[in-house]
């Protein structure tokens, strides 16, 4: 039993890309774009312990909303069931909530501690000190693929700059020692420390003749001045 079970029975996953908009998805929690904490993770600073493949605990955050079903890449623990996530963002955050999607199988994750700013868990440590937080992982049913969005105690997690996140259990309760997740990805709100944005719409504005005329909107001769 090597439980990789490819279901691409194509329903919504990726074949209607551009006329998703309208459908009505009852069950789909699309997060907002800008609820995602997609763009604030550094990818390249997540260190995954007891990963089976070097990278993959990075490589499934690293996945977009869009390949949050896709069947690989996928992280998987190795030498036993247990697997330790550090996740640092590019600044502050607030989280409001985890989303998860792992196949629905034993392997899947059920208890899970969450840790905010710590860079210096191992397993050990993550099983001695208090979380800040500890959820469990919904049961997936055999058949069907799904996100769950678990959501956090926004008080907890104001000011989190990295989250560490130990899987300590998963659903074969005992029975099976690797423990499978196909995605992760994070809710909230960025806490930016500038005002970059606006910089950046001056910088778009500056050189007018790259940039295609907007109908009904009179340029002023190519220079926006920053409002001073």
């Amino acid at each position: 039993m090597s439980g990789h079970h490819h279901h691409h029975d194509g329903h919504g996953h990726g074949h209607c890309h551009g006329e998703d908009d309208g459908h009505d998805h009852s069950n789909d929690i699309t997060p907002a774009v800008q609820s995602l904490l997609y763009s604030q993770i550094q990818f390249d600073s997540i260190i995954t312990l007891n990963e089976a493949a070097p990278k993959s605990g990075a490589a499934i955050v690293r996945k977009t909303w869009a390949e949050r079903l896709n069947d690989r890449p996928e992280l998987e623990s190795d030498a036993d069931e247990q697997l330790l996530m550090y996740i640092p963002f590019t600044g502050q955050v607030k989280l409001h909530s985890l989303l998860i999607y792992a196949p629905p199988t034993p392997s899947a994750p059920k208890t899970v501690k969450l840790f905010k700013n710590r860079d210096d868990l191992d397993f050990t440590t993550a099983s001695e000190l208090s979380p800040t937080q500890t959820i469990e992982i919904p049961r997936p049913v055999a058949g069907v693929n799904e996100v769950f969005e678990i959501p956090l105690t926004r008080a907890l997690w104001n000011t989190t700059t990295s989250v560490t996140i130990f899987f300590v259990d998963n659903w074969s309760l005992g029975d099976e020692d690797v423990t499978r997740v196909g995605y992760l990805g994070f809710k909230g709100q960025f806490m930016a420390l500038n005002r970059e944005p606006i910089s950046f719409l001056y910088e778009a504005a500056a050189n007018p003749g790259d940039h295609v005329a907007i109908p009904g909107v009179k340029s002023l001769g190519g220079r926006v001045m920053p409002g001073q």
